[in-house]
């Protein structure tokens, strides 16, 4: 009988021991629209904590990764606007919780591929500030919604580039279970094309990989995504 090689072994424990951190703790995702701008760009790669909503709930204003209801195949990254009981209306560029409307804050306007972009700053409910971003003439009618109840176990996610984003506005809630973690770290960012989000697969992710290394980004590793 032939005697397994120290490498051999050595390679194995390490594929075991990353097999078993990406199941229960840390997975690495890449960012491939920009649904999330001016928060995640495209060719942004995260780090999602996988532990942290077998300890705790998912909290208003998590950005967080989930299977899509629509199809569970696919992964999408939102930030949980509605939690489970609240009221939620969206009037246009509003967002109304539980009746109160979200303020907004208006704090730059720029060009962006040839169109005008606003920038604000939203606050939600529990004081949480961050920035989105609502086209100055948006293409087309912003979707409208409610007043509707999210149901429990169930959140309601928006993107942070508001007209550019499909999510609870158009397709409903996110279920509990579908929720894989909570986005905490940029560990690397590179200046790549955007993907459709059903063209997502180990390949394109390899490439979007390679891309990203030959036109680094080095002011946004390590940027942190928990405030």
């Amino acid at each position: 009988m032939h005697k397994i090689p120290k490498w051999l072994k050595e390679l194995i424990a390490v594929i075991i021991i990353v097999l078993f951190i990406r199941a229960f703790f840390v997975q690495a995702y890449n960012i491939p629209s920009g649904s999330m701008k001016p928060t995640l760009l495209v060719g942004d790669f995260i780090l999602v904590n996988k532990l942290v909503y077998r300890l705790s709930e998912p909290q208003r204003g998590d950005i967080v990764v989930f299977k899509w209801p629509v199809n569970p195949q696919i992964d999408f990254i939102k930030r949980i606007i509605g939690m489970p009981g609240d009221i939620i209306e969206v009037k246009g560029e509003r967002v109304y919780i539980n009746g109160e409307e979200v303020h907004l804050k208006l704090i730059d306007k720029l060009q962006e591929d040839g169109t005008k972009k606003l920038m604000y700053e939203e606050t939600l409910p529990n004081g949480l500030k961050y920035k989105i971003a609502l086209y100055e003439n948006p293409f087309m009618f912003r979707k409208d919604v409610g007043p509707i109840r999210v149901p429990e176990g169930h959140y309601f996610v928006m993107g942070d580039n508001r007209d550019n984003s499909e999510d609870s506005r158009y397709w409903g809630f996110v279920p509990r279970e579908n929720i894989v973690g909570k986005a905490f770290v940029i560990y690397f960012s590179g200046d790549i094309p955007p993907l459709d989000s059903t063209d997502v697969n180990i390949f394109t992710g390899f490439k979007q990989l390679f891309l990203a290394l030959i036109n680094p980004r080095f002011d946004r590793i390590g940027k942190s995504l928990i405030w």
